[in-house]
């Protein structure tokens, strides 16, 4: 990729950051109209977690798949594609008669969606080169997270409220038309140098997974978790876990690499994501519910009291690739682990679950605090990801970031909702607090000074260069 202008530079993060906006609402946009959407299609929590998890588990399974075809095919070209593909299941969810087809449709647009942020990332790694301004501009890309969780639920509700739960699907048309007029015109094409090889074995594997795997959490409840049918879905997701590991090892370019799972640090940012995205998944589910469901609030008025969330988020997450680009990523993984933790301690104490008598004051106090903590998350993740491989390979670095996130999401919200189908509402906010425990001591741990000297010692074996198994450590 040519040497670009700094204002080029901005306006290629701009359109990035608009594919990751659409998406990030659409999400957040979808959990408030969750009540609505049950009481129109006459379904049951189990199915409120199909319509989220079948996005999260499609996006999941191809996110690694569309990160190596960008390398290999053209990274603009495979956004452009993501681009179209969002944009008309966001048009398909806005028409579908019932349930079945709204899932259907939902897996369409996850097909698209696994274009675009991953490839995103990927164009702006290789468009800022410098370290610190690679982190800050990955900061400003967290906070587009914060944008969509501040005006999502919103912008959800007031829709809800006035037009109903399809009109969500339809803010996404003119947002995706804009952002792919701007690609056309804006953003420069780029491959790797040698891009990997298609790996549909391991693609496969990685599908039968995630996908056994959550439907046996999901339909436990209803289905009996002794039940033939649940313990053959957990065996086969441990019987593709160990083929996929096996298969993998064995593979020059496969498509998740396990010797880079050998660095302390990349494992731990892994972990990290997966243990944040779970708290947040879990926590908007359970939230939306608790607020219309037990609270008996409005859609818009829902909205209204995650505003304080969205807007700590907003604020501290590029203030966290900042302090990413300056100290290194221990700083802001301990305060969003401890602040995630926290806020899950102040609902799960109080008995909020069960309660609708809890305070508006401890309610404002664990969701500014949970607003801090998962703005503080992002930008140490991704910057860790993308520092872990070589510039020729940040489709992959970024797409395992994303991998991770996703499979976070989704496993929070089958876990969270399978505690709330059961009528253990209470359990899912001690899950959230837990997952914010499991930030703040992997993070800890994994970005510590001997965490470096590991991250060394891992390249020497794997034969990797070391400043790829290296992460910026604080001081």
């Amino acid at each position: 990729m040519p040497e670009l202008s700094r204002r080029r530079r901005l306006l290629v993060l701009a359109i990035c950051c608009t594919s990751l906006l659409m998406v990030s609402l659409d999400n957040t946009i979808l959990n408030v109209a969750l009540p609505s959407m049950r009481r129109d299609l006459h379904t049951t929590v189990p199915g409120l977690q199909w319509t989220i998890d079948a996005y999260t588990l499609v996006l999941a399974s191809l996110l690694m798949l569309a990160g190596s075809t960008a390398d290999r095919l053209g990274r603009k070209r495979v956004f452009q594609a993501g681009l179209v593909l969002f944009t008309a299941g966001s048009v398909l969810c806005s028409l579908a008669p019932g349930l079945g087809w709204l899932v259907v449709f939902r897996m369409v647009q996850a097909v698209g969606g696994s274009m675009l942020n991953p490839v995103a990332m990927s164009i702006i790694t290789n468009t800022f080169t410098d370290p610190r301004e690679r982190a800050r501009a990955i900061g400003v890309w967290g906070g587009v997270v914060g944008i969509s969780m501040a005006a999502g639920p919103v912008i959800g509700g007031a829709l809800v409220e006035t037009t109903g739960w399809r009109a969500i699907f339809w803010i996404n048309l003119p947002v995706g038309l804009a952002a792919l007029a701007m690609t056309a015109r804006y953003v420069p094409e780029s491959r790797a140098p040698r891009p990997r090889r298609p790996d549909p074995v391991g693609q496969v594997l990685m599908i039968v997974l995630l996908g056994s795997l959550t439907y046996g959490i999901i339909e436990g409840s209803a289905a009996g978790w002794g039940s033939p049918l649940i313990l053959g879905c957990f065996a086969a997701a441990g019987c593709a876990l160990a083929g996929l590991v096996a298969y993998e090892r064995r593979r020059d370019e496969p498509l998740i690499e396990p010797r880079l799972f050998r660095s302390a640090p990349f494992s731990g940012a892994t972990v990290v994501a997966v243990c944040a995205f779970a708290a947040l998944g879990g926590f908007l589910f359970l939230n939306t519910l608790y607020l219309q469901d037990v609270r008996g609030l409005s859609a818009l008025d829902a909205g209204l009291y995650m505003l304080p969330m969205a807007l700590m988020c907003l604020v501290f997450a590029p203030l966290s690739g900042r302090l990413v680009g300056a100290r290194g990523p221990r700083l802001p993984l301990v305060l969003a682990g401890t602040a995630m933790t926290a806020s899950g301690v102040l609902v799960a104490a109080s008995g909020t679950g069960t309660s609708a008598g809890s305070s508006d004051l401890l309610l404002f106090s664990a969701y500014v605090l949970f607003g801090i903590g998962f703005g503080l998350v992002n930008a140490p993740i991704t910057n860790t990801a993308v520092s872990g491989l070589p510039r020729a390979r940040a489709g992959v670095a970024a797409a395992v970031a994303s991998t991770s996130r996703q499979v976070g999401s989704s496993l929070g919200v089958a876990v969270i909702g399978a505690a709330v189908a059961a009528g253990m509402r209470e359990t899912g906010w001690w899950i959230v607090t837990g997952c914010g425990a499991a930030v703040l001591v992997v993070g800890t741990i994994t970005t510590g000074r001997w965490a470096a000297r590991t991250a060394e010692r891992a390249a020497a074996r794997t034969g990797l260069p070391s400043e790829q198994s290296r992460i910026p450590v604080s001081p």
